[in-house]
């Protein structure tokens, strides 16, 4: 599989497209105003504790208070509120936490009034950014990702990724991080620290502690409801997650961004340094790559699919629901439960290509075609469950139920991409009418009093559409006629197709159309 990043950047962020053999399977907007981004960590105030929710809402400068459940309070919380209150008040002078004392950790069954007080101070961490009429939600549970490891503060635990199966392999990363991580941190070891060295693992590791140290050195001083530490622009944060040798070209359209990545993937991968480059055509990146395209193809009601079936996406404020329609795919009736079991195939591929371009969250109601053997059903579940692999966010995935719908919840961390594929239309700009087709002479006739009476125009060109041509043209004693009579000169009338019916433009002698 080879991958691609291309990158289209603007004064007002950047726009990051993944591509998997050419074909569009992520896009992500980063936005120069984004200041709630997945990983920022805040100093948040105490608004209001709901004890009916066992939750409190929490001030981290957004209009909306962001809320903070008891089970995101993370097992240290107490060790986290000592230390912030030591910080700011001078009494804890170090940066690391070898000389503090832990709190015991708190009951999981707690209630959260028990813990926290109305106008207390607590760092919090954007968990799940700003979405509809939502706040961010948090935790205080904090961590600090890298490459390789993620660095847990007022922990002892060393966790190892699942998808690291050899034992041997295992038992190596564990020692190795024993050996280097600092004393009341936590560290989890990533999928791709597998085949690591000591010293990838130990840079990684003291770029993360000097995060903490920022952490620490910026907390006493940090306004409350402001941000103290910031995650990792998203087109690094990508590269962070999923640069691997499969990846072949990242494309940017920026110098400084050109740059900025390029320095980051030599820190990160320094062999991988050389793929990349600068787009320098004068046609728009996106157009060149084929993904402009892609994305009015792809983010409408109707997706259509290669074989002539299509889906049909739905969105709601609580779930999204797909329906899938074999469309003119057609088969004799002997054929009618393969037919169904090779279109919902096509169907799931497309599908979980869809949740992963869209970032779709929550809940997803997908309607398969109907199919009778149990076998088929069993298949296109394993089949859905393989595609949905490469998805990043977290999913469970349901069997069909006897009404033949697969159920699937996905993470929400972030807003919905949401393109919008339609366009306005040019001959009523979107309201749905246009001026009456009879005063279209009219106002035709009030632009040339206007160009040819006050401007003083010579030899212009009237262009309309085909139809209304051939009306201005009709009989000897036509409109061109009645005109050259009018205005002392011979008016040219031609036709472009492509016009809309009331549509009309006025070109110079030189051929350049005349702005009114």
């Amino acid at each position: 599989m080879i991958k691609e990043l291309i990158i289209d950047s603007s004064p007002n962020g950047a726009t990051i497209a993944l591509l998997q053999d050419k074909q569009l399977v992520e896009l992500h907007k980063e936005q120069v105003s984004n200041n709630y981004t997945v990983g920022d960590i805040y100093l948040g105030r105490i608004k209001k504790i709901m004890p009916s929710l066992n939750a409190a809402f929490v001030d981290v400068g957004y209009e909306k208070d962001a809320f903070l459940h008891y089970l995101d309070l993370g097992p240290q919380v107490q060790s986290l509120l000592k230390l912030t209150k030591q910080v700011r008040s001078g009494g804890y002078q170090s940066k690391l936490l070898d000389g503090f004392k832990l709190e015991a950790d708190i009951n999981k069954g707690g209630k959260i009034s028990e813990i926290l007080t109305k106008n207390q101070l607590i760092p919090v961490q954007i968990a799940k950014e700003p979405i509809s009429t939502k706040g961010p939600r948090l935790s205080s549970d904090l961590s600090i990702a890298g490459r390789y490891v993620v660095l847990v503060p007022f922990s002892e635990a060393i966790s190892i990724s699942k998808k690291i199966k050899s034992n041997t392999e295992r038992t190596r990363l564990r020692k190795v991080v024993e050996s280097i991580k600092p004393k009341h941190f936590g560290v989890i070891i990533r999928t791709v620290s597998e085949g690591k060295g000591v010293d990838e693992l130990q840079k990684d590791l003291l770029d993360l502690i000097s995060k903490w140290e920022q952490f620490i050195t910026k907390l006493p001083s940090v306004e409350p409801s402001k941000k103290v530490l910031g995650e990792i622009g998203r087109t690094s944060t990508i590269l962070r997650d999923i640069l691997n040798p499969d990846f072949q070209h990242i494309y940017t359209n920026d110098n400084s961004m050109f740059e900025e990545i390029r320095s980051y993937v030599h820190e990160i991968s320094p062999d991988m340094e050389n793929i990349v480059r600068l787009h320098k055509h004068k046609e728009p990146i996106f157009d060149h790559f084929g993904i402009e395209k892609q994305i009015k193809g792809a983010f409408g009601k109707t997706v259509n699919l290669a074989g002539g079936a299509y889906l049909v996406i739905e969105h709601t404020e609580a779930l999204h629901v797909i329906d899938v329609n074999s469309g003119n795919r057609t088969a004799s009736k002997e054929n009618q439960e393969e037919n169904a079991y090779q279109v919902n195939k096509e169907a799931a591929k497309e599908i979980a290509r869809q949740l992963r371009l869209r970032d779709m969250g929550g809940i997803v109601v997908i309607d398969f075609i109907d199919m009778h053997k149990p076998q088929n059903r069993k298949e296109l579940f394993d089949f859905l469950r393989a595609e949905m692999q490469y998805d990043r966010a977290k999913h469970t995935i349901l069997p069909p139920s006897k009404f033949g719908l697969v159920q699937i919840t996905r993470q929400r961390v972030r807003p919905e991409m949401n393109i919008v594929t339609s366009e306005v239309c040019p001959t009523c700009n979107g309201t749905g009418t246009i001026r009456p087709t009879i005063l279209l002479m009219d106002d035709i006739e009030n632009n040339f009093n206007y160009i040819l009476t006050e401007q003083n125009e010579k030899g212009i060109t009237l262009c309309v559409h085909p139809y209304i041509e051939a009306y201005i043209k009709k009989g000897i004693y036509n409109r061109q006629m009645k005109w050259f009579i009018k205005y002392g000169q011979w008016i040219k009338v031609k036709s472009n197709p492509s016009y809309q019916i009331t549509e009309f433009h006025f070109f110079s002698s030189k051929d350049e159309e005349i702005k009114l």
